[in-house]
């Protein structure tokens, strides 16, 4: 981990997406004004609730794939978010111990939090990057520290990309970060749609109100768009309640506006 100290102090008067998002998950890690806000978005979309829980055992089916069937040893996962259960070094190493894995957040408060990030096997690795999704080059460049960009890499962007709200510097983005990647990698991404009234009703009261950075649905199209060019792994781009769907601890899977994929470089 770098032994920088972060630059920005964690300001418990605004909410964070990530302090958000562990609350949603049921977590510790967030202040009354990350819970308010996530109150604030369930009270208009009660969805929203099963849309974390799924989204989020949707990354860790991802990274079993990665890990096992397509053989992958490097994780770059940006948009950490706070740790919790089923983090993907825990998930990749599980399956392979050697893996190799980078965090990537702009939240003081995951800094604070990233020892439990970087519980890494010994046979393994791990590192944590305070940056923003905004910045490809500062992000590639600390990653270079600890995964090897000639050998095949899984680029996790799960959950970020709405957060960036224009869509062609999004795409940009994405190209940027794709294009360091070695043939054989995989992109991963799932987003929040614009397919259930309801949930863009919350986020549009979320992003006038809360203060936080706001957050873009997008269609499925658009998210499929980041993979454009990528080889997808079956069954392409689909609600992150139909990618590859395996038993959840939450009982039947519901429908969610959140929809993901995985696409492999030629």
């Amino acid at each position: 981990m770098s032994s920088e100290s972060p630059d920005r102090s964690i300001d418990s008067t605004v909410p964070h997406s990530a302090r958000i998002w562990n609350y949603l998950l049921g977590g510790k890690d967030n202040y009354p004004v990350d819970r308010e806000a996530g109150d604030k978005v369930f009270q208009i979309f009660p969805g929203m609730v099963d849309m974390t829980r799924h989204s989020r055992h949707m990354l860790t089916r991802v990274v079993r794939y990665l890990a096992g069937e397509a053989g992958i040893r490097q994780f770059l996962d940006i948009g950490t978010g706070l740790p919790t259960m089923d983090n993907t070094h825990e998930v990749a190493q599980r399956v392979a111990p050697t893996s190799r894995i980078v965090y990537v957040d702009n939240d003081p408060l995951v800094l604070l939090h990233a020892r439990a990030l970087l519980n890494s096997r010994p046979e393994g690795a791990t590192d944590y990057i305070e940056a923003d999704v905004r910045d490809p080059d500062v992000i590639i460049a600390e990653a270079a520290r600890t995964l090897d960009f000639s050998r095949p890499t899984a680029l996790m962007l799960m959950g970020i990309l709405g957060l960036v709200s224009d869509y062609d510097e999004a795409r940009s983005i994405v190209d940027r970060l794709r294009a360091v990647l070695a043939p054989g990698s995989y992109v991963a991404v799932y987003d929040g749609t614009d397919t259930d009234p309801a949930y863009v009703e919350a986020i549009r009261n979320y992003n006038a109100a809360s203060g936080a950075v706001a957050y873009t649905p997008r269609s499925p199209e658009q998210i499929a768009g980041y993979l454009d060019g990528l080889e997808l792994v079956e069954p392409g781009v689909v609600t992150v309640t139909r990618w590859r769907p395996e038993p959840s601890p939450w009982g039947e899977a519901p429908e969610v506006a959140c929809a993901g994929g995985v696409g492999r470089k030629p």
